[in-house]
């Protein structure tokens, strides 16, 4: 393969395609990912409350909570080095 292209498996077979493309499908392919394990996160978040009320207990604390982004832990990582 040239310097320029990456070899990317589809299925049961590799493509040769340009690295450029093949970085930026990756990017989006991470993006769709990230927005449906968000929305997965959301939900389960309701059906967890909604099975706590059922059974009579009282929600849950701090399961409302959101991870930090990348961009948070660097901002943190940097306060704390000084």
């Amino acid at each position: 393969p040239s310097p320029e292209k990456a070899m990317v498996c589809f299925g049961n077979m590799f493509i040769e395609l340009p690295k450029a493309k093949t970085r930026e499908m990756l990017r989006q392919d991470q993006e769709e990912l990230d927005e449906e394990i968000n929305n997965l996160r959301k939900e389960l978040r309701v059906k967890v409350n909604r099975l706590y009320e059922a059974q009579g207990k009282p929600e849950l604390k701090g399961f409302n909570l959101n991870p930090m982004s990348a961009e948070e832990m660097k901002l943190i990582n940097r306060i704390l080095e000084g």
